[in-house]
């Protein structure tokens, strides 16, 4: 079965940090697809075309990757587009306990979707 990770974020602007997560989970995963999420509580510094070309110039020369907009809970646009895996990234523990309450309210609305940190 192949192994396909949702990797969900405003990427605003999307970083050599996050360029690094989808490599390091190129590692673990067939396919990770970045969700360009938008978030009514942030103003956005770029354009979500702007970063969508940047993500795509990262990784032109991979197929394994898929970029994707939405607008809806993060766990049901990973199962719609057939992820058992939500990738995230972590800077320090104030993060840590932010992506763990995400990761048990993700998990109560779709019991086979894993996050990985």
């Amino acid at each position: 079965m192949k192994k396909v990770a949702f990797f969900p974020g405003s990427f605003d602007p999307f970083t050599k940090g996050h360029a690094d997560i989808v490599e390091r989970g190129l590692r673990l995963f067939d396919e990770i697809i970045i969700g360009i999420g938008t978030n009514t509580n942030k103003k956005r510094y770029f354009e979500i075309d702007v970063i969508e070309r940047e993500i795509k110039g990262a990784f032109a020369n991979d197929p394994r990757i898929k970029i994707v907009h939405y607008d809806d809970l993060t766990a049901s646009v990973a199962k719609k587009y057939g992820a058992q895996f939500i990738l995230r990234g972590l800077r320090n523990t104030t993060d840590f306990e932010y992506e763990n309450t995400i990761s048990q309210v993700n998990r109560q609305l779709a019991k086979d979707l894993e996050t990985v940190f």
